[in-house]
Order: C-alpha cells, then structure tokens, then sequence
C-alpha cells in the first residue's frame, strides 16, 4: 500500500496549523487550501484583490511545483471566493494564469475566510511517476 508523502515547500513558512501544504498519495497531490500569504510570512490580506489572488495561486503552483509537477497536471481546483461580485475578476485573473490548462473547477461563496482574505484556494494534480 502506497504511504502518504507530505509535500514540504522549500523557502516558505509551514502552515499554521495542524496540517501539510500538500500531500502526495497514489499519483495524486492534494493541495491544502492556499490563501495569499508569501513565502516571507506576509500577509496581503489588506491589499487589493488581485494581489491576493496571484498569491494565493502562485502558492498552489509552489506546492504543485515542490511535488515535481505544475499547472497542467492539475485535475480539479477549488476555489473559495469572498463576495461574489469577485467572481469575473477572478476567472480574469485565473484564466491568465492558467493559459491553455484548464481543469475542473468549483467556485464557492463565501461570507468570509481566516485573516480576512478575499480568496483561498485548493487543488487535486496528477503528477507523473
């Protein structure tokens, strides 16, 4: 039976709680929820929101990329967004990031998030071997 492997991403702060930033199972990486707090330990919670959601992505992909895959191996992606009105700037943001990778997505309203960030972000990869 495959073990769980945690994902250590090398330069950043370890998560605050009791939890990995990633782990890898089975060919899979599980992304925990990423909100935009740099690899320095700052927040940008009080900035604008496309400062925090370029973060918050760009966490994903440093886990993703910790684990030996990127963006186009990511299946599915969650995203958990303050205000709905956010939404389009968003996928504006998202979609510019992403480029031609496309997986499946959810996006979840909601009325608030830790810190008071207006994005957090989890996702599912299938790395290769």
């Amino acid at each position: 039976m495959a073990r769980i492997k945690p994902v250590i991403v090398a330069d950043a702060v370890p998560p605050a709680g009791h939890y990995s930033a990633g782990v890898i199972h089975g060919g899979l990486v599980h992304v925990s929820g990423q909100l935009g707090a740099r690899a320095d330990g700052s927040h940008t919670h009080g900035e604008d929101f496309e400062v925090q959601v370029r973060a918050a992505l760009d966490n994903v992909l440093r886990v993703l990329a910790a684990a030996g895959c990127g963006k186009d191996d990511l299946v599915k992606v969650t995203v958990y967004l303050v205000g709905v009105e956010n939404w389009p700037r968003f996928n504006a943001i998202y979609a510019g990031i992403m480029g031609e990778a496309k997986p499946a997505r959810v996006v979840v309203p909601v009325p608030e998030l830790h810190y008071g960030y207006l994005v957090e972000i989890e996702a599912l990869a299938a790395c290769p071997a």
